[in-house]
C-alpha cells in the first residue's frame, strides 16, 4: 500500500514518493510536449511554454532523501524529478490559489496538490492532496473539476480518489479546466475549501511523461 506523501506530511516516515498510496494502474502517459522556455530571453520564441510563476518548494523529504530537481515550471505547476533508491519518480506540484475555512481564519499547515508518476511501479498520473490538517476520521472529501465531483477517501491529512477507475477521467478534466476545488472537514470540525489553479498542469504532465520514462 502506498502512502508516501501522507507519511511525509504527517512526520510518520520519510520514505519517498514511491510509498505514497495504493498503486493504481493508469493509462499510458500523454506524449511529451516541447521543453519549457529557458530564462534567457533569446530562447523564448523557440519553446512551447515559459515559466509564469515562482516554483513551489516541495515539502522536506518528499523524495525519500533524494533532492527533487525542478525540470520545468508551467503556470502555477512545477514539474519535478527525483530518483530515491535509484528509482525514477516524477511529480507535478502546486499550492492553492485560494483557501477558506469555516469558521474563518482557522490555522493550518500548507496544502499541496500532487500528480505523481512512478514508472517502476507502473503508476501514472496519481492524484493526491495534502490538505494541511488532520481530517475527520472516516470522513469523505470531494474534488470538483470540469463540472464533475469526485469522492476522495481520507486518511491523516491526505486525500486520494475513492474510485480508482475514475482517476483517468478526473485527470483529463484537470487538463482541460481552469481550476479544481477540494473540500474537507478537519478532526475539529473545521470546513475547508481550497481552490487550485490548473494553469500549466497539462504542460507539466507532458514534461513529466517525457522525463519519467523507464
Amino acid at each position: 500500500m502506498w502512502r508516501v506523501l501522507l507519511a511525509l506530511m504527517t512526520g510518520v516516515a520519510a520514505c519517498g514518493i514511491i510509498d505514497l498510496a495504493q498503486a493504481q494502474t493508469a493509462q499510458p502517459a500523454p506524449k511529451a510536449a516541447p521543453k519549457p522556455a529557458k530564462n534567457d530571453a533569446r530562447h523564448d520564441t523557440k519553446t512551447a511554454a515559459k515559466p509564469e510563476s515562482k516554483p513551489v518548494a516541495p515539502p522536506a523529504g518528499v523524495a525519500g532523501g533524494a533532492e527533487p530537481t525542478l525540470i520545468g515550471q508551467f503556470g502555477t505547476w512545477g514539474a519535478y524529478a527525483a530518483a530515491p533508491n535509484g528509482k525514477k519518480v516524477c511529480f507535478a506540484l502546486a499550492k492553492p490559489s485560494s483557501s477558506k475555512t469555516n469558521p474563518p481564519n482557522r490555522p493550518r499547515d500548507p496544502a499541496y496538490a500532487f500528480v505523481s508518476t512512478r514508472p517502476s511501479e507502473k503508476v501514472s498520473n496519481e492524484v493526491s492532496i495534502m490538505i494541511g490538517y488532520t481530517l475527520k476520521p472516516g470522513s469523505e472529501s470531494t474534488l470538483e473539476v470540469g463540472g464533475g465531483a469526485y469522492a476522495m477517501y481520507t486518511q491523516g491529512d491526505g486525500l486520494w480518489i475513492k474510485n480508482a477507475a475514475e482517476e483517468e477521467r478526473m485527470v483529463e478534466a484537470m487538463r482541460r479546466s481552469a481550476d479544481l476545488v477540494v473540500k474537507g472537514v478537519s478532526a475539529k470540525g473545521t470546513e475547508t475549501t481550497d481552490t487550485f489553479s490548473l494553469k500549466g498542469l497539462a504542460q507539466a504532465l507532458d514534461r513529466i511523461a517525457q522525463d519519467c520514462k523507464r
